[in-house]
């Protein structure tokens, strides 16, 4: 069996390896791909593998990219560190997940259903591609309209319209609106997530911003970019020069 990794955590990635080649002699890791740009490019030279494991959120997008821009027939068991909307459309659509940090007998089990199912996974048209497609659809309409912040002993729903931007550090997380601040209990994985990235886009490691609060961007050291907002933040927000494409191509699009 013929095994393909998307995932952008080199440590991640390395384990669940060894942990599928573990589970059978015939069973072998042909390629280990880290973003959504090497993934396309891959299926576009190189034959489908038997299966898939892939991690949802990468570097330069969500993996669900990829299987909107390229046919994959082979079917995928998609990996997770969160537990939102996701694993809903998963059960309902009969797709295996495994969540992060990946257990081994889960593992075993989602290898073993997947040998059960085979069958179904066979052709263009095939059941599974057809739910596949089905998924991708679901996802475009599931990102959150509201979240919930804690202040005092009062919940409180934020609507996502009203975010500026998310900015994380010391180990914490923020959200910001133009009036208001809250400390947050979801990590930027998350975040991310749950915020459509037509509208947000995570600059850097510290800041998930709303394009509604750019003003312009300017050109900065080593081809990075300086993007000025509209409201005040807690430090500059510069996007690296590995990504600084894809948010200019995001602010177009």
């Amino acid at each position: 069996m013929n095994i393909l990794i998307i995932e952008d955590e080199s440590k991640t990635a390395k384990e669940l390896k060894g942990l599928v080649e573990a589970l059978g002699n015939d069973i072998k890791v042909v390629d280990i791909l880290q973003s959504v740009r090497s993934a396309i490019q891959w299926f576009k030279e190189n034959v489908a593998p038997d299966l898939i494991f892939s991690d949802i959120q990468l570097g330069d997008g969500l993996s669900f990219d990829i299987y909107r821009d390229v046919q994959v027939n082979a079917p995928v068991i998609f990996c997770t560190a969160f537990d939102e909307y996701a694993i809903r459309a998963f059960e309902a659509n009969g797709i295996d997940y495994l969540l992060k940090p990946i257990d081994v007998d889960m593992l075993q089990q989602s290898l073993e259903k997947y040998q059960r199912f085979k069958k179904l996974f066979d052709g263009q048209n095939s059941p599974y591609q057809q739910k596949l497609t089905k998924l991708i659809g679901q996802m475009d309409t599931t990102y959150k309209q509201s979240i919930l912040v804690y202040f005092k002993e009062k919940i409180i729903p934020v609507k996502v319209i009203d975010i500026c931007f998310i900015y994380a550090a010391h180990g914490l997380v923020y959200l910001y609106t133009l009036t208001d601040q809250f400390t947050i209990q979801h990590n930027m994985e998350q975040l991310e997530a749950m915020l459509n990235p037509q509208q947000f886009f995570k600059a850097n490691r510290q800041f998930i911003i709303n394009r509604e609060i750019i003003r312009n961007v300017e050109h900065y050291f080593n081809r990075r970019l300086f993007v000025k907002v509209n409201c005040e933040t807690p430090e500059k927000i510069i996007v690296s020069k590995l990504k600084a494409n894809d948010f200019l191509r995001w602010i177009e699009s």
